[in-house]
């Protein structure tokens, strides 16, 4: 079941080109001005799955973050439904409730009980915040000290600690130094693993064709696209390059083919035990991987690499095609390889699946990766705990034959 859902949603936005002054001009007009509708979404419908990192791209004013808010149910729809399953929290403007008076430490407390947390939570989390932020010793100093940086990476670190299963990003990845950025995003990748969900909003499309699962193309309020996060960011730079050459998303169009993979990792598929596509299986059940590649230039030595993520972030398994002494030869044209797991002796809980495309001419050279490419559930009624479940007996002492478990 989708954890949001929207269906044949509209947005109107009432723009006033003039407004009356006085009652009198109210009564007899009978209404207080005179307005335009603008129409930020128009029949608006996707669906977002559970553990999924869904992009949202298209040009200024088009209707992303606008669908966020909505998401957030900071505005209302004006037709259609807008179903949102599981809690949410937003990364939509870091620091919004700050007060650059006060200093970091009171505003930890201020921000996160508007995010919702109890006084008791936000203590029990302070030290935790604090040492995400990096803050040091500047916690406790007024935030009219901050510079840009300290004061989003507060925000970030504030917002990331309230208990949520939905999580809503606006253009707020470019928080802090590189260090910090690539934290940040381990911090997200980490959060899908346990099972969260992502919506991203975000003009680097570099960010959302490597990060996101999917990715919807949203022009004038309207649907253009969804699909694979490639294929779909492709269409839509082809449309600015077509419309605005020669400008900036143009340029971002003429870098992105400029560091063209020579093979692209188009898209990966997890298969149940009826061949069919899945976001579950049974504890023992068999699971594939499946990774679609497109080829622009050759590439003599390919090595591809599947990893699983468990619930907590840490790496359950991971292997590659040349350690399993699987050869596939030159890639020289599309095509794509099934990785199959026999029995996934994994317990309940979600998992990560990671998947990257090497050249080892001269070692191992990164080619593509998806480091969350899918995610599935584990689902079984045991009451063991861990990750893997390890084939076992038990016996006495005295026994000499084992009794299996």
């Amino acid at each position: 079941m989708a954890d949001v859902v929207f269906d044949q949603v509209d947005k109107r936005y009432r723009v006033y080109t003039a407004r009356y002054r006085s009652l009198k001009e109210v009564v007899f007009h009978r209404r207080f001005g005179e307005w335009e509708d603008h129409w930020a979404l128009r029949g608006v419908s996707f669906e977002v799955e559970p553990g999924e990192v869904f992009g949202i791209i298209g040009p200024n004013g088009a209707g992303k973050s606008t669908s966020l808010k909505l998401i957030a149910r900071i505005l209302e729809a004006d037709a259609g439904r807008v179903m949102v399953r599981r809690k949410v929290a937003g990364l939509l403007e870091l620091g919004a409730g700050f007060v650059p008076e006060y200093t970091g430490r009171e505003n930890i407390f201020l921000n996160a009980s508007i995010l919702g947390l109890s006084r008791r939570q936000i203590e029990s989390r302070f030290d935790s915040i604090v040492d995400f932020a990096e803050l040091g010793d500047a916690i406790d100093a007024s935030l009219a000290t901050y510079s840009s940086g300290m004061y989003m990476r507060l925000g970030f670190a504030t917002a990331i600690h309230v208990d949520a299963e939905v999580l809503l990003v606006d253009e707020i990845l470019a928080v802090g130094d590189e260090a910090f950025q690539r934290k940040c995003f381990d911090w997200l990748t980490g959060f899908q693993a346990r099972g969260g969900t992502i919506v991203l909003v975000s003009h680097d499309l570099a960010t959302v064709r490597d990060f996101c699962s999917r990715v919807a193309w949203i022009h004038e309020g309207q649907v253009q696209e969804i699909g694979n996060p490639s294929t779909v960011v492709g269409l839509y730079l082809d449309r600015v390059k077509a419309t605005e050459p020669h400008g900036e998303e143009a340029r971002e169009h003429s870098r992105l083919l400029a560091s063209e993979r020579a093979v692209e990792l188009s898209e990966v598929r997890l298969l149940g035990p009826s061949g069919r596509p899945t976001a579950s299986v049974g504890m023992g059940e068999s699971l594939a991987v499946e990774i679609d590649y497109k080829v622009s230039q050759p590439l003599a030595t390919p090595v591809f690499s599947v990893a699983l993520y468990g619930p907590n972030g840490a790496c359950v398994y991971a292997t590659t095609s040349a350690i399993d002494g699987v050869e596939f030869g030159p890639l020289e044209e599309d095509g794509g390889v099934r990785l199959e797991y026999s029995d996934m002796q994994l317990l309940p809980g979600v998992y990560r699946v990671a998947v990257s495309l090497l050249s080892r001419p001269r070692g191992d050279a990164v080619v593509d990766s998806r480091p969350a490419a899918a995610s599935f559930e584990v689902t079984a009624q045991t009451k063991e705990a861990g990750l893997v479940r390890l084939r076992h007996s038990w016996r006495t002492k005295k026994e000499r034959r084992s009794i299996p478990a």
